[in-house]
């Protein structure tokens, strides 16, 4: 008979099967004994609720009883029977145990008690098994289909653009090297510099900050496109907010303009909050239930307004605030703690970059709505943006969410090779080596437009977890490449 003939404990809270002998396999969360009986809840990670396990110490012997302490893995045959206890309606009887892992209880550091977060990132390999991380990450999974479900029930096909890259979409410059070359003592020309023409792909390369750039020229062959992958930026923010290696979706549209973007962009993240309310119930009770938890010890004034589905809820089903970046700042010039100078970075002029603070109170003190921000200075955003007619200005888009800030970013695209051009040289940006970026200009040019997800600050957001470090499996952050 083959190994693994279990039932899993979604199934079976779902269909109780009263009378049926099943098998069931999972970890251990807690045991507690008397003298008759000992009650162990076991979890296999389908679903948040545990199985409660009844174990006959006249049926299962002593010695396999003691093994089944908190993390051991666990093989269990029995028979479904109506539960008496409160708390479950069905629970299952054991016939025999097999311990297929054991788990010493002095050393296993996952025991039946609340852990800090901080002290969690530092098990990342086992924290996954906590109430905490094996909902955050049931909601992550729901999450990932759906923007696979919502795309491609819209026609747009998945592109896998390149994970090493030879061009900085966002001309920062803060990208992860990628060299086969000595690091130490590298080859070099006769002028110094590092001889590239003897790297792996003689040239310099690095990680990808975007797949934009090479999604565009999918977006202008197949008309609508969407990447869904890893991204990289060697950007030192130790910050709830950054991560060195994240996940972005990144859409883009032939025959869109601004407006259409914006649409989409709303219309996408209100499928994705609808789809985990209306799949992850369970999870994100818990999540509700640990955040009220957490804030009881904030001050009042810090406490969220809403519950954590209520505040899902309220994104899915209202319309979001759209106001231009001009707006947006008179708003800010005037605010109080702009006046009273309680903001970090004061809002003094126009063409002021926007700090998370200013997002954060547009959304949460202002207009206590996710805001949809346009129309931004040509001067602090990238060279591909489409330049509006006032010469000053670009049709760029951000949209920004309470608790996070920014949570999407995107333009519609400069079709008109001239202006292009004319805004590569003035960011220096080189045009030889853009050359194969400039063709889909120089060849059948459109309007198009497109825009960027963090997967992560998504999920974050979903799941109400204060820190990104808490919504990705192994985080990879400055000063840190563990596991």
């Amino acid at each position: 008979m083959a190994f693994n003939n279990r039932v899993k404990i979604k199934s079976l809270l779902e269909q109780p099967l009263i009378g049926a002998e099943v098998t069931i396999m999972g970890w251990v969360r807690t045991k507690r004994s008397n003298k008759n009986v000992s009650f162990i809840a076991l979890n296999d990670g389908s679903i948040i609720t545990n199985y409660q396990v009844v174990a006959d110490p006249n049926v299962i012997s002593e010695e396999i009883l003691k093994k089944c302490s908190t993390g051991a893995c666990l093989k269990v045959n029995g028979t479904i029977v109506e539960s008496q206890g409160a708390g479950q309606a069905a629970e299952l009887h054991a016939s025999s145990i097999e311990v297929l892992g054991e788990a010493d209880p002095e050393k296993y550091p996952l025991q039946p008690k609340k852990h800090s977060l901080e002290f969690l990132r530092e098990i990342a390999h086992l924290r996954i098994r906590t109430n905490t991380f094996s909902a955050v990450f049931r909601v992550r999974h729901a999450l990932a289909y759906a923007v696979h479900k919502y795309f491609n029930d819209k026609g747009f096909f998945y592109i896998h653009t390149p994970i090493i890259t030879a061009s900085d979409a966002e001309g920062a410059g803060e990208t992860f090297k990628v060299t086969t070359l000595e690091i130490g003592n590298p080859p070099r020309t006769e002028d110094g510099a590092v001889d590239f023409k003897q790297d792996f792909f003689e040239r310099e390369a690095n990680l990808t900050v975007s797949g934009q750039l090479e999604g565009e020229l999918a977006a202008l062959a197949l008309s609508e496109i969407y990447t869904f992958g890893p991204t990289f930026r060697a950007e030192n923010s130790n910050t709830t907010r950054h991560l060195a290696e994240f996940w972005m979706i990144e859409p883009e549209m032939a025959f869109y303009d601004a407006e259409d973007n914006a649409d989409l962009a709303e219309d996408f993240l209100k499928y994705l909050i609808r789809y985990a309310l209306e799949n992850c119930e369970d999870d994100l009770k818990f999540l509700e239930a640990r955040l009220l938890d957490e804030e009881k010890s904030k001050p009042a004034d810090q406490r969220s307004e809403m519950g954590l589905i209520e505040k899902l809820k309220f994104v899915a089903d209202n319309d979001f605030v759209r106001i231009t970046y001009t707006e947006a700042i008179d708003i800010l010039r005037n605010s109080k703690p702009n006046k009273k100078k309680k903001f970090q970075y004061l809002i003094e002029s126009w063409g002021a970059d926007l700090q998370s603070e200013h997002e954060r109170y547009l959304v949460e003190k202002h207009f206590k709505k996710p805001v949809i921000l346009t129309d931004y200075p040509k001067e602090i955003k990238a060279f591909y943006m489409r330049q509006n007619e006032d010469g000053k200005t670009v049709a760029a888009m951000d949209i920004l969410f309470p608790g996070i800030g920014e949570i999407i970013g995107g333009s519609q695209r400069e079709e008109r090779m001239d202006k292009l051009v004319q805004r590569m040289e003035e960011m220096d940006i080189p045009t030889e080596e853009m050359w194969w970026f400039l063709d889909t200009r120089r060849f059948g040019s459109t309007p198009h437009a497109g825009f960027g997800l963090g997967f992560e600050r998504m999920v974050q957001f979903v799941t109400g977890m204060g820190n990104i470090r808490d919504v990705i499996a192994f985080p990879r952050t400055p000063g840190n490449a563990e596991f």
